[in-house]
């Protein structure tokens, strides 16, 4: 019965691991068929577009890099997406502080107001954030970005946070009270630390989703100085024509800060999802 228990795992494992390996190529695949159409010249993409290129053209990312701007739009995508992480671990760790561990009344009408923004699309709201921001002068700046990014990115950071925050023992923060710690220190120093699973999870989530997005960059910023990457790689297309090569190799530039992003932390981020999986 053993051996053929021993059997049964290893034809499991082996059809996991082909399984794993299949879905790995499907993802990356189009990343790698990216890569190489973004060293090619147009001509070349249209007579054979999965074929490799017979010449490497690298002026292809010299061209989307000044053509584009691409690097004043890094810039002030990082510096919206910079701010929105730290203001949205900041402001929603605190959150979920005071509704995962602090005893009061309205804490679960809290945490449904909070999860309500889970639910309404950017779409419904873009109409009336654009008008009051129109009044208030905030377009047209990364103020008027960050804003809008922090409300859509703390609902699911707060969710995430409470339930990290519930699952740390009770004991730690009576005994934190009992040798004179504050709400404050015990927030700090011991809620924050054990969480920094969380912390991770949710800051690379925020930070992502903020990378990526479009549609509110593109409707409340007018100023090329100002745009950010995702609205500066739409100016490859035209009307009428259409730089997919060059365009190509701005994609390629745009998503290697993601990729680098996963890389560094990838480690943090199993750990908090599988973390988050127990907990949960």
């Amino acid at each position: 019965m053993q051996t053929k228990n021993k059997k049964k795992a290893k034809i499991s494992t082996k059809i996991i691991y082909v399984f794993l390996s299949l879905l790995a190529v499907i993802y990356l695949l189009p990343l790698v068929w990216v890569v190489y159409v973004s060293l090619k010249d147009d001509k070349t993409l249209f007579v054979s577009p999965w074929a490799m290129p017979e010449k490497l053209m690298f002026e292809n990312y010299s061209f989307a890099w000044t053509a584009g701007r691409l690097g004043v739009a890094a810039l002030n995508s990082a510096l919206v997406c910079g701010v929105t992480l730290v203001l949205c671990l900041l402001i929603g760790s605190m959150a979920a502080f005071a509704i995962g561990r602090m005893r009061w009344k309205l804490s679960g009408v809290v945490m449904t107001y909070f999860l309500t923004g889970m639910m309404i699309p950017v779409h419904c709201i873009l109409i009336p954030v654009f008008t009051r921001f129109s009044k208030m002068h905030l377009t047209n700046s990364q103020v008027g970005l960050i804003l809008p990014y922090l409300t859509l990115s703390l609902p699911i950071t707060i969710f995430i946070m409470t339930g990290f925050f519930q699952s740390l023992p009770n004991e730690l923060f009576e005994s934190a009270c009992i040798d004179g710690c504050s709400i404050y220190r015990s927030f700090s120093h011991i809620a924050l630390p054990l969480s920094r699973t969380g912390l991770f999870v949710t800051g690379l989530m925020t930070f992502v989703a903020n990378w990526n997005e479009l549609l509110l960059a593109m409707v409340f910023i007018s100023d090329d100085t100002k745009k950010t990457l995702p609205v500066s790689l739409s100016k490859f297309v035209g009307p009428y024509n259409t730089n997919y090569s060059q365009m190509f190799a701005a994609i390629v530039i745009a998503i290697i800060p993601t990729i680098v992003v996963y890389c560094l932390f990838s480690n943090q981020i199993v750990d908090g999802l599988t973390a988050g999986a127990v907990k949960g």
